[in-house]
């Protein structure tokens, strides 16, 4: 299926083509380097690199038994196969909701690169904006797991930026044009083993953030003192590792017991203190896959301070043999299948690619007339959809957002209106059309029992109004995003993905990558770190750990 969103360019500097047959994308950056359009269908050749020396090489993407797979061939290292995606038509299904890609900053730090994803640091290349800054506080963790891209105790050195550093992080976004960073997460390591951990999150507020969350083990958080402090100091939302249901499958993917009773106590906590809670299970076929249903019926039963789970198909790096590679290999199909089969909710024709929210940021900013945050990530990034749901009565009714409302048709027209709106003398006739297209694309018949389109529409507020929802505020209808991003590694690595990341990390000297050229391909995370660490033993006398 197709879709196509009208006739019309855009004309203002964000140059979107609506005309989606033509083209989906501006001809170049904002530093004026060429952009290459995505190319749809199968087969293709795409950039890539050899996950053991990580030259770039060509790639090639091809549909076999049902699947997507990527093979390639490293003149040193020889030939790879591996699992892109495991469903063809998910994956050609994807590349038919992308709207349109943005231009990268008009002030990126490198400025010359023409060899992605070694050249750096956000570059001229790059065509996405960030709609994420993360920022590294440690790769020091009171926890050793064997999953995990940072980890002092494997590495032998610690990479704790100061305040003052980190400080300098939090203004880089702050400072990127033309569309200003507000959303970042702290990360690490464990973030809440910084020295300074509270004093950062204030900061951040200081600094104009509207939205602050880290990404956290949650075993500090199990502390009520931790907690309440975390809150106070301005933290919205925690990203909190939740591998399963039950300790054996912690004990499994992070070599810890007793683990799943101190998550409980931390999601008891943080509902006291109103802070929202994002559920990150990391996937790994044959681990824990047979999860994903409980762990989405887990999100449910939390829903009054849950906003969404965020599945993360496992990354493999390392050299691994191919049988084994296939044996671990989870995919964002795979995730989609599974919650269908285990949950009996949420039919795969319900998932879309994250990029497909471009629509309605670009309508936000051709009614402000300025640029805003816009999510134009590659389409093979992620699978989502929502659920909404009435906090008093989750269980009564949750419902797929996708089951009442026609979201092909709704994006295809928010992708003309943003045109039209762009165009209007008077902003309120677009308000009011937008308006009028919801109304239009929702089938109260498909509804919940009780979800009239008001409380639609104030769910939707809640997206982007932390304070509805949450805990304590009477009867409320609420959206929980539900969703997979597939981090890349070695052996799927495609450049194209790359340039359109829009999560980039802030380092120390100014620089900041997207994440898959920060954590796997050229492995800037290793590179980065050593240059700013110290050896564990003088971090210990300078803290006076014996």
């Amino acid at each position: 299926m197709k879709i196509h969103a009208g006739d019309e360019t855009e004309v203002f500097d964000l140059e979107y083509i609506v005309n989606r047959e033509h083209s989906d994308q501006p001809t170049q950056t904002h530093t004026g380097t060429e952009i290459k359009p995505l190319q749809r269908g199968l087969p293709k050749t795409v950039g890539s690199i050899c996950p053991e020396c990580y030259i770039n090489i060509d790639a090639r993407l091809f549909a076999e038994d049902g699947k997507v797979w990527m093979e390639k061939t490293c003149p040193e290292h020889g030939y790879y196969k591996d699992i892109y995606w495991s469903d063809v038509e998910m994956y050609l299904r994807a590349e038919d909701f992308t709207y349109g890609e943005g231009k990268g900053l008009s002030n990126p730090k490198v400025t010359d690169a023409s060899n992605c994803p070694h050249d750096c640091g956000i570059c001229n290349q790059h065509v996405s904006h960030t709609a994420l800054g993360n920022i590294d506080l440690t790769n020091r963790c009171d926890m050793k797991c064997p999953i995990c891209f940072a980890n002092a105790n494997a590495a032998g050195y610690i990479y704790e930026p100061s305040i003052e550093e980190i400080k300098e992080m939090l203004q880089a976004y702050r400072e990127m044009k033309p569309v200003a960073g507000r959303v970042v997460q702290f990360s690490g390591g464990e973030p809440t083993v910084h020295p300074d951990f509270f004093e950062i999150v204030k900061a951040a507020v200081e600094m104009g953030y509207t939205h602050i969350q880290m990404a956290s083990n949650g075993l500090n958080l199990a502390d009520d003192e931790f907690c309440r402090k975390t809150a106070e100091a301005g933290m919205h939302t925690v990203y909190l590792q939740f591998d399963g249901t039950d300790d054996e499958v912690h004990r499994k993917t992070r070599g810890k017991r007793g683990y799943y009773e101190k998550k409980l106590q931390a999601l008891a906590n943080m509902r006291k203190y109103n802070i929202h809670v994002v559920f990150t299970p990391t996937i790994v076929k044959g681990f824990n896959d047979h999860m994903v249903g409980k762990i989405v019926e887990t999100a449910i039963e939390w829903a009054d301070i849950c906003s969404g789970i965020s599945f993360q198909p496992v990354a493999i790096t390392g050299r691994i043999n191919e049988k084994k590679r296939h044996e671990m290999r989870y995919t964002l199909p795979d995730m989609v299948i599974d919650i269908e089969k285990q949950t009996g909710k949420i039919p795969r024709e319900y998932w879309y690619p994250i990029s497909c929210a471009s629509p309605f940021s670009k309508l936000a900013m051709a009614m402000r007339g300025k640029e805003t945050i816009n999510i134009t990530c590659h389409p093979h990034c992620s699978l989502a959809t929502y659920l909404i749901m009435n906090i008093d009565d989750p269980w009564g009714t949750v419902t797929p957002m996708p089951q009442f409302i026609n979201v092909p048709g709704m994006l295809e027209d928010m992708n003309k209106l943003a045109f039209k709106a762009h165009k209007a003398r008077f902003k309120l006739l677009s308000k009011i059309s937008m308006l009028n297209t919801l109304r239009r694309h929702f089938d109260r018949k498909k509804a919940p029992k009780g979800l009239s389109f008001k409380r639609f529409l104030d769910a939707l507020t809640g997206l982007v109004d932390k304070d509805v929802g949450r805990a304590g505020r009477g009867t409320q209808w609420k959206l929980m995003l539900v969703g997979g991003m597939h981090f890349m590694d070695g052996y799927n690595y495609e450049t194209a993905r790359v340039k359109r990341c829009v999560i980039h990390y802030s380092t120390p000297g100014g620089l900041m990558f997207p994440f898959c050229s920060y954590n796997s391909g050229p492995f800037n995370r290793e590179r980065v770190e050593r240059e700013h660490s110290m050896s564990m033993e003088d971090y210990n006398r300078i803290h006076g750990i014996e």
